[in-house]
């Protein structure tokens, strides 16, 4: 399966798990940096798409890439946003990251905060717009942390 085909897949495979909710609505489908990212509308079942603590949304994008992997696609890291939940949750993360900066900056001490993977990547990019700060992670499954530092002269 290409990666065209692994796009309209995904898609496809995704309004008919929605349907299953009795949500039916168009997703929109791209492709960015080797993910497909699937944007869902807002409706009155977000909440019950999203699930606690992103659970819901997590498990159908497992369920989706673990598909497109047994197909043997070209893609198989999939991205869901149902409402724009992820993107309005990566801006106010990106603001705690900002201040995290800050206090590192003021006190030159390092900084430790456990986050998911997803939320590890918005933290290392906002860091990349610093010269003076950098981040790494590390520990193991889901003890893995990110650290925030300033870089050693």
């Amino acid at each position: 399966m290409d990666r065209t085909e692994a796009l309209e897949y995904a898609k496809k495979y995704l309004e008919d798990m929605l349907s299953f909710f009795g949500v039916n609505v168009q997703v929109e489908a791209s492709e960015s940096d080797d993910v497909i990212e699937l944007s869902v509308p807002s409706t009155e079942d977000n909440s019950i798409l999203i699930g606690r603590g992103a659970e819901t949304l997590r498990s159908m994008q497992y369920v989706i890439s673990t598909t497109l992997r047994n197909q043997g696609a070209a893609l198989v890291r999939v991205n869901i946003d149902i409402a724009d939940y992820k993107k309005q949750r990566a801006e106010k993360l990106a603001e705690k990251a900002r201040g995290w900066i800050e206090k590192v900056r003021e006190t030159g001490d390092s900084h430790i905060v456990n986050l998911n993977a997803a939320d590890r990547r918005v933290v290392h990019k906002v860091a990349g717009e610093f010269e003076d700060i950098e981040t790494f992670s590390e520990g193991e499954g889901r003890d893995r942390r990110i650290i925030i530092a300033q870089k050693s002269s």
